[in-house]
């Protein structure tokens, strides 16, 4: 296949278009890749544009046979900071690429949402439980959610992946996500920081697997996924509960400190694996995986949290004066 990625230059997207190359398909890899062109691997069967989404044009969907459309303003601090420019880019930039790739003749679009849709619940959450988003980030996903969803038809397969919390090892890495913080913390400095009372349940999946999901649709049939919603992901724990598990594989001591967070949700994978998709790694591989990558000399770079990240380089200025 040809296969258009957004977002293609972060944290999973890195870990995507490795693995869409290897499993042969071509890449057009569309990002304005704040976080360095280096992230991408140079490969005769990649194209790479750098080109700000909301401002994308027809030509540069045509000719793919599937669009997945990763791009957003990817967590919760950031999606508060700018809250117009998440609106713009997870709401009505993914909606417009939506639209221009069924004009085009696109035969299958997958948008990765996001759990946090899911907000706070009581028991354990599935595709069809009634979301409770509670920052702008989850509203925003749950919206184009919705605008993508009314797009499916016989000849345009529509699914939308929530995901789970990502964590392990990516070329473009992030230590502001809890496993890989957590982590990097109790190697440095040999402690764990968890907020108060770290009772709140978060679904978990390595950054590798929620890549492979998003692969795996590429090649799972129409009739299966077309106009469907799947849960993406592998574990649910308790933040107290991951705490503990990273300070028994690294010798760390844990601290309390802090408000506990306001979002809790557990939520339930099986329809996915249902559909026949099976991960390939548990939070405590992800813990010896980041333990690893740390203790070789991974380092929490300013680039490597992206809020403060944007803020540092300006990001969003340079793309409104560039749209303007």
């Amino acid at each position: 296949m040809k296969v258009l990625v957004t977002g293609a230059g972060g944290y999973i997207g890195s870990t995507l278009v490795p693995m869409l190359l290897e499993a042969g398909h071509h890449v057009r890899a569309v990002d304005r890749f704040f976080f360095g062109r280096d992230k991408l691997p140079e490969h005769e069967r990649l194209e790479i544009v750098q080109h700000d989404v909301r401002n994308l044009s027809r030509d540069q969907v045509e000719g793919v046979d599937a669009v997945i459309d990763l791009v957003a303003i990817s967590n919760d601090p950031s999606g508060e900071a700018f809250r117009g420019q998440t609106w713009e880019i997870n709401r009505r930039a993914r909606y417009h690429c939506a639209r221009m790739a069924k004009a085009a003749g696109v035969a299958r679009y997958i948008l990765p949402s996001s759990c946090a849709i899911y907000g706070f619940q009581e028991g354990v959450a599935n595709e069809e439980t009634k979301p409770n988003p509670l920052t702008t980030y989850a509203k925003a996903n749950l919206a184009c959610e919705r605008d993508a969803l009314r797009l499916a038809s016989d000849d345009f397969v529509v699914t939308v992946l929530r995901q789970a919390t990502a964590y392990g090892p990516s070329p473009r890495m992030r230590f502001d996500l809890s496993l890989n913080v957590m982590t990097y913390e109790a190697v440095m400095k040999s402690l764990v920081t968890v907020g108060r009372d770290g009772t709140q349940w978060r679904p978990f999946c390595s950054v590798q697997d929620l890549a492979a999901a998003q692969a795996f649709m590429l090649d799972a049939p129409a009739e299966s996924i077309n106009g469907q919603i799947f849960n993406a992901g592998g574990e649910n724990v308790q933040l107290r509960d991951l705490a503990n598990l990273i300070a028994r594989e690294t010798g760390a001591s844990i601290a309390w400190e802090g408000q506990p967070d306001k979002r809790s949700y557990q939520v339930s994978f099986s329809k996915l694996e249902r559909l026949g998709f099976k991960r390939s790694r548990s939070i405590v591989e992800g813990i010896r995986e980041v333990q690893s990558a740390v203790v070789a000399g991974l380092e929490r770079t300013p680039d490597t949290i992206t809020l403060g990240w944007y803020q540092r380089i300006g990001a969003f200025e340079v793309a409104e004066r560039r749209a303007a």
